[in-house]
This record gives structure tokens, sequence and C-alpha cells, in this order.
């Protein structure tokens, strides 16, 4: 996997982000499915290209009969004008990549994943339908073979579903690291306990950085502005949990005004929430991450390998971030093998990042759902209590106040009280940098809704988890 430096660190090369996502790929791959799903959770426009043809100029059976030249140039045409839109969800016809001067848009101007299906199950969907191209299972088959080569020149990442598009389009891959690093000049900056656990996924320097919290003190990040000697060409890359991805995506967008830096979270809480989204930060004396930037990672890159040491503290508190995401999406995604769990809350969170990349339309909101109040305990105890237990007390608040069944958090994560200032909490959670008085509620699992509360309603409910 090459990583390449863009102009703007926000959004440049950095998957689909700032272009449009385009479907490609064989007939009967499912394009069109998926991509209305994709479009519908990034809040993207979507655009079938085969759908447009039809609606501006008939039927695809009768064009081909006219010939088959003629049909591929209104298909170019109709490309080249969704190509010229804001950023969407475009689902391409089977052969529109064909066209050479269509590659060079999509190169241009999108993100392009192939949908990839087996020829059996293609032809399955497709035959028996008026497909000009699907009348003869030889021919289909033929030309299957043939376009694979094209496809792949064409793609950037290829995805079997709507959560691997998400996945995709964020760099978000899951399997064995070192299979997907670059070879440049890398620098690693790593938790020191992860250190005595896995050795680093690369070779590089490695700068050490305190475990947990501590690691996002500005002290740190001084420290390793002085320490790390990489050109503009260079990656940062982060080898820990949510704490470790937080300073060092920090680090990348401020060391030379930005480099491009890679995500290797080890912790489940990193791996399903906290490493995504190029959300970056760290602590000041007045709060959590109230200095940081949107820098997105090149690459996120998920192995569970690291989750084998994981205590069963650390491992209860990263599950707060997957009852979170389960009760957004309304899924109880926490009764998924740990891959396909941790696979479905990356995509989840990738979904919705897509459709509000730097929260500034609002939708990324609903991932704040409990951490209203567990940024306020976290603060109010000194930073001992652990982000995730935190979480959970939140959700836990979040569901009392949304007048839900609270079952789930109390029986997967067993929140506790813990011991903090009440006051303290309170001055914290009315200070939050989202907003004063703005919660994030649930009108039902899978229906989250962003409002405010009273004053004396959030005070007895932030109250109610503190150790009396």
């Amino acid at each position: 996997m090459a990583f390449v430096r863009g102009a703007d660190p926000l959004v440049s090369e950095v998957g689909a982000l700032g272009k449009h996502l385009a479907l490609i790929g064989f007939m009967g791959a499912g394009k069109s499915t998926i991509g209305r799903e994709v479009a519908e959770r990034t809040a993207r426009p979507f655009v079938d290209t085969d759908a447009e043809i039809e609606r501006l100029h008939g039927p695809i059976p009768e064009l081909f009969e006219r010939g088959e030249p003629e049909f591929r140039r209104l298909e170019e045409q109709i490309v080249a004008e969704a190509l010229a839109g804001p950023p969407s969800v475009i689902a391409l016809g089977g052969g529109a990549v064909l066209s050479e001067k269509t590659r060079e848009r999509l190169r241009a101007h999108a993100f392009a994943v192939q949908v990839e299906v087996d020829p059996d199950a293609a032809w399955e969907r497709v035959r028996g339908s008026d497909r000009p191209l699907a009348r003869d299972e030889n021919d289909f088959r033929r030309l299957f073979s043939e376009r694979q080569g094209v496809y792949a020149e064409t793609a950037d990442a290829t995805a079997a579903d709507a959560d691997g598009t998400f996945l995709a389009a964020l760099g978000i891959r899951m399997g064995e690291v070192a299979d997907a690093l670059s070879q440049g000049p890398v620098a690693v900056i790593a938790d020191e306990h992860v250190l005595t656990l896995h050795e680093p996924p690369v070779e590089g320097a490695v700068h050490r950085v305190p475990a947990g919290e501590r690691a996002k003190d500005q002290a740190v990040v001084a420290r390793l502005w002085g320490e790390v000697e990489l050109g503009r060409e260079g990656t940062l890359l982060a080898f820990g949990g949510g704490s470790t991805t937080d300073v060092a995506g920090f680090l990348a967008a401020t060391y030379l005004r930005g480099v491009d830096w890679i995500a290797v979270p080890t912790t489940l809480l990193g791996q399903v929430d906290a490493a995504i989204g190029g959300k970056t930060g760290i602590d000041t004396a007045r709060g959590k991450n109230l200095a940081g930037a949107f820098h997105f990672p090149q690459a996120v890159l998920l192995d569970q390998v690291y989750l084998a040491t994981l205590p069963d503290a650390e491992r209860r508190a990263g599950m707060s971030e997957v009852v979170k995401t389960g009760l957004l999406a309304g899924t109880d995604v926490w009764e998924l093998p740990e891959e396909e769990m941790i696979r479905a809350c990356a995509a989840y969170k990738a979904g919705v990042v897509l459709s509000d990349p730097l929260e500034s339309e609002g939708r990324r909101t609903i991932l704040n759902l409990g951490h209203t109040f567990a940024h306020a305990l976290e603060s109010a105890s000194g930073y001992t209590v652990r982000h995730g237990d935190a979480v959970a007390l939140g959700l836990l608040a979040a569901l009392r106040l949304s007048d839900l069944d609270t079952q789930v958090v109390e029986e997967l994560l067993r929140p506790e009280p813990v011991a903090a200032d009440p006051d303290a909490a309170w001055a914290s959670l009315k200070r939050d940098k989202k907003g004063e008085g703005v919660f994030v509620l649930l009108e039902a699992p899978g229906k989250p809704v962003v409002t405010t509360l009273p004053d004396a309603a959030a005070r007895e409910a932030l109250e109610a988890l503190i150790r009396k």
C-alpha cells in the first residue's frame, strides 16, 4: 500500500474524503443495492448511471439494439456529468470503465471501489433478465474474465458489501498489519506498556509515550516535537490505544505543518472507535481534548493479534464503545464473533464520519452518546477513571434520561459509581466542548436524537453516577 501526501491533510488523498465514492464492477455484483445503502448512511447523493441513462434516453436494451458504441458514448457522458457534481455515491455500469476518459476522470475525482462478486453468483442474479450482455452464459463468463484486469487497474480498493465499502472509503483494513505498511521513512509513536508485550509492526525510530491518558499531556507533545526526525515525506505510525492514536495524530497534524500518519490501534476501544475518524487531540488544564485538529490517518490497520494480551478490564472498557455503537445502530453488535463485531463497529463509525468528516454538519454529534457525562467524570476524577468505564456510566445516564431499558449496559458493562467531585464534574459538564446543555439521547435503539436538558435533570443524572 502506498501512502501519498495530499495538499490538504484534512481531506486530500485519504480514501473518499472530499471525493466521489464510485462503485465499479461486473453486472450482478450489487453495486446499485450497496450504493443506495452507502449513500443513505453517508448522507450523500446517489447516482445510478444505468438508471440515469434509461431516464434520459430510454431502455438500455433498445439503446444496445442501435449499437453498443452509441450506448458507450451516452454512458461516458452520464458518468462525466455525475463526476462534475458534488461528492456523491455513484454506481457505474459494468462496462463503464472500458472508457479511457472515464478511467481518467475517476482517478481525478473519485475513490473507486470494485464490488467483488463470484461469477456463479453474478450469473444467477442476472440470468433471464433483459440485460443485453447476459443472454448467453458462456459469453457472460468470458466477459467476466476479460474485464477483471480493467477493474483491478481502476479500483482503489475492493469490497463485497456496504460495510466493506465504508471501511475501504476511510482506509480501514482488517488483518495482519505487516502486509499493509509502506516502506518509506517511519517514526513510531508507541505506548510504553504495549512495547513490553508486542514488537512494533515496522522498523523505524521508536518514541515512547506513557500508557493511558498521561500520553496526552502537553509536555509529552513538546518532547516529541524535539525528538522526531522526519522529512515531510515521512510517516508517523501510532502503536497503542486511543490515547496513543490521539497524541500521535495531533503530532502528525502539527509536525512540519502536517505529515502523514497511520494508526495501528492495539486495544478494543481503539479498534472500534478511537482510531477512526480523524479527530486528534491532547488535554489541557481546562479539560480533555481541548487542543486538537482534524487530521485523517492514511490508514487504520486493525489486527486482532494485539487484543490477545488485553486485560479483562481494558476489554470491558472497549465494549462500552461496542454497546454505544449497537445502541446507535439499533443492532446487537455485541453478540457477534469478535472479528465481525469489530468490523461492524468500525464500519458504522466510518459511515457516520463520511457523512460529516469535519463535524461541521452536526451528523457526527450522535457519536457522543454517553460521552458528555463520561468526559465530566474523567475530568472530575483527575483522569483516574478509565475512559471506557466512564462511557459505560454515560450510557447508563443516557438510557435513563431516554426512558429506555438499561439492561444491556448493566449486564455487559457492569458500571459502578465512581469517586469524583460532584461540583467539579458539573463544572466540567457545563463547559463541555460540544455545547452547554446539549446531549445525545435515544428515541429508541437505532434512533439517536440531539437535544437539550434542563440543568436540574442533567445534574441529577450526573450525580447518580458518582459514589456517595
